[in-house]
């Protein structure tokens, strides 16, 4: 394929420190996650994070433990505002665990949160806000804080598609009570499979990390929040959450030291074919592409088809494979358009119009860490003919 989505991070030094894992013969979550642990939590400078096998799983573990907060009083039936364009997993960890999803359309500029409408949506049931950084582009900090603060509800931020972004100087992830990350491949950077919820709270990551492995405790200090039974043999196996199995192994966390080094390098190359992306398309009139709010850090590049070119999607699809430039439909699109919604406790708090136009319109090409100026100038090329 000549432009895929995404290409690989690794060298050596990540098949290297496999191979130790595989020496070691010490497979499941260890040492190597919990110093993975420790540097992430220090390069976003939060107090706590958690890995977990995956970004899906780092959203339901995040969730989960907010819901499980002895300081929250979350009840189920309780309403938690989302965007109405995300990936699957912003919203089902919300109605798994007995919340009411509220859609609110997005913004058409930035395809994050649409604030003034966030902001109307808001109920006495609303308990807070999980707000989706789509495709590395920051929502606006302190507006959506604010608006979060004057209605005493919680900001949270599925942060998987935009490791490494800002906002008014702050790493996109560390905003409200968490943030959480992806690490599978086509992310910035890459554990195999893994995700990460990073916290500043010290009852949300004692809980997180009971949920992780099964409800118990017997890797938590006694100090914790969480009743711990004084008996060490007893507290083995000692279960006090209703807790999954979200584990990471060894070779996520082996690999996630390596990896997270590289991160500054990776989102300042993405950043730059960002800057080839905006001068190629940016200036089109059949099309506009997504405004980054602060710095983005460019998980890929959105394009929504207008004008003459509006409804015309299949064909410009069409002819990108035919090119071999591989694309995506802009996530889930209008969310409330997919048949599992029908499975999902959900109201709508705003009109649904822009995510209803990127459902018919729009579509994204893959960024990486590679110079893709030559890769970007054929989308372009074949994307011009087509509108011709």
């Amino acid at each position: 394929m000549f432009y895929p989505l995404a290409t690989s991070t690794w060298d050596e030094k990540e098949t290297e420190a496999l191979q130790e894992v595989i020496e070691s013969g010490m497979f499941t979550m260890g040492a190597r996650v919990r110093e993975y642990e420790d540097a992430f939590a220090k390069k976003f400078g939060t107090e706590y994070a958690v890995m977990a096998s995956s970004g899906s799983a780092a959203n339901l573990l995040a969730i989960a433990a907010t819901f499980y907060h002895p300081d929250f009083n979350m009840e189920r039936g309780d309403e938690i505002i989302v965007p109405a364009v995300s990936w699957s997993t912003t919203y089902f960890p919300v109605s798994q665990l007995g919340f009411k999803l509220r859609f609110v359309d997005i913004d058409p500029h930035t395809l994050n949160l649409d604030l003034e409408k966030t902001k109307k949506a808001i109920t006495d049931r609303t308990r807070g806000v999980f707000a989706v950084n789509l495709l590395g582009n920051p929502v606006h900090k302190s507006q959506l804080q604010a608006i979060c603060d004057d209605a005493n509800i919680l900001l949270m931020e599925d942060n998987c598609e935009s490791m490494g972004a800002r906002c008014e100087g702050q790493l996109a992830g560390t905003f409200g009570l968490f943030g959480t990350f992806s690490t599978f491949f086509a992310h910035h950077i890459c554990t195999m499979e893994g995700g990460m919820v990073v916290t500043n709270d010290r009852k949300l990551n004692d809980t997180m990390r009971s949920l992780r492995a099964h409800g118990w405790v017997r890797d938590l200090p006694s100090d914790t929040h969480l009743p711990v039974d004084p008996d060490p043999f007893v507290r083995q196996f000692r279960f006090v959450l209703p807790g999954y199995n979200l584990r990471p192994l060894e070779m996520g966390g082996a690999t996630g030291v390596h990896q997270l080094k590289k991160l500054d390098g990776i989102v300042a190359q993405r950043r730059k074919n960002a800057e080839v992306f905006k001068n190629l398309f940016g200036g089109v009139n059949y099309l506009d592409i997504q405004q980054e709010t602060g710095e983005s850090s460019w998980y890929g590049f959105a394009i929504v088809l207008k004008g003459h070119m509006a409804g015309r999607r299949e064909e410009v699809v069409t002819a990108l494979a035919e090119n071999g430039i591989e694309r995506r439909p802009i996530m889930g699109g209008n969310f409330l358009n997919n048949p599992v919604m029908e499975h999902l406790d959900h109201s709508i708090g705003s009109e649904i119009t822009v995510a209803e136009d990127i459902d018919k319109n729009g579509l994204y090409l893959g960024n990486s860490q590679e110079d893709m100026t030559e890769r970007l100038q054929k989308a372009f090329e074949v994307i011009s003919s087509v509108a011709e």
